[in-house]
């Protein structure tokens, strides 16, 4: 058995007051809005028993599929690095970034420059998309789908090639049926995952990839809700699970913090995949809030 804690959009707080000079951008959007709305939404508070909550749980491994800065400032990459030092040591912890984390031309390779232990791959390689962390038969193959856009753009792309390097790992991967193979993304990576101007730019590409070669799991965030999807494997349906935002205190059910505890087995007929989502509870403690209703790995999806 093999657990993995999957969390997301921590938005960490409080933004840092930036310069005159680094809101003469997209930032300047993103500054208002912050201050408008997300100052409130996201609450550190909750986002500190969140984490206490998983490292309760004792997972083997903790995931975190970006958005740890909010416009992408330098002091921001120091925060995202406190918080991720927070989440554990970083062979037990991988993080990819997501949009907010590439606000502007050049906060995504600040940010990864100074988080780049949890960035890692076995190779020794940093920051370089995509990577291969392996834990026994789990295999983590991390992606960026983070790129810089205009002002009240949140798109993301895998471009072609990290689509076709990912490829080859899933396959040399996939070629020995007792290895468990895990993506991380931030952007919903099906197509109508997120809606236009927030979407994966390239879904269809990394849609047919995943046909070709397959994967047992992905996860994504981005959307400050939990979802569940799949597309279609070579070997059957691929499970396409995204988590709330870690740190949203309001909104509905699904809008509100939360993480999925994902356990991984294995018995004479394939893998077996249960999902537990903990989170803000509506008595205001953070627990517990029901498990995942997910097909046998590998296995056709029950039609309704």
């Amino acid at each position: 058995m093999f657990r993995i804690a999957h969390l997301t959009d921590p938005h960490v707080g409080p933004l840092p007051r930036p310069r005159l000079k680094q809101l003469l951008s997209k930032r300047l959007t993103g500054w208002y809005n912050w201050h408008r709305s997300r100052e409130d939404m996201h609450d550190m508070e909750l986002l500190a028993e969140l984490v206490a909550d998983i490292h309760a749980q004792k997972p083997d491994h903790i995931t975190c599929t970006g958005d740890t800065c909010n416009i992408g400032l330098p002091d921001e990459w120091k925060t995202s690095r406190v918080f991720l030092e927070a989440l554990g040591d970083p062979a037990r912890v991988t993080f990819v970034p997501g949009n907010h984390d590439a606000y502007v031309r050049g906060s995504l390779e600040g940010l990864l420059k100074t988080v780049s232990p949890w960035t890692r791959g076995d190779d020794g390689t940093e920051a370089a998309f995509p990577f291969l962390r392996r834990y026994g038969p789990i295999a983590i193959l991390g992606l960026s789908s983070a790129i810089p856009t205009l002002p009240f753009v949140a798109t993301g792309r895998v471009g072609s090639r990290q689509t076709k390097a990912a490829e080859a790992m899933l396959a040399e991967l996939g070629r020995d049926p007792s290895c468990f193979r895990v993506v991380l993304i931030h952007h919903p990576p099906h197509v109508g995952g997120a809606e236009p101007g927030r979407n994966l730019t390239d879904a269809p590409r990394f849609e047919a990839m995943i046909g070709r070669v397959g994967a047992e799991l992905i996860l994504h965030g981005h959307n400050h809700v939990g979802s569940l999807a799949h597309l279609d494997g070579p070997r059957g349906p691929v499970p396409v699970i995204g988590a709330p935002s870690a740190s949203a205190r309001g909104g509905t059910l699904t809008h509100k913090a939360g993480y999925h505890l994902f356990t991984i087995g294995r018995d004479e007929t394939g893998f077996l995949l249960a999902a537990e989502l903990r989170g803000l509870r509506p008595d205001g403690t953070v627990g517990g809030m029901g498990m995942l209703s997910l097909a046998r790995i590998g296995q056709p999806v029950a039609k309704p």
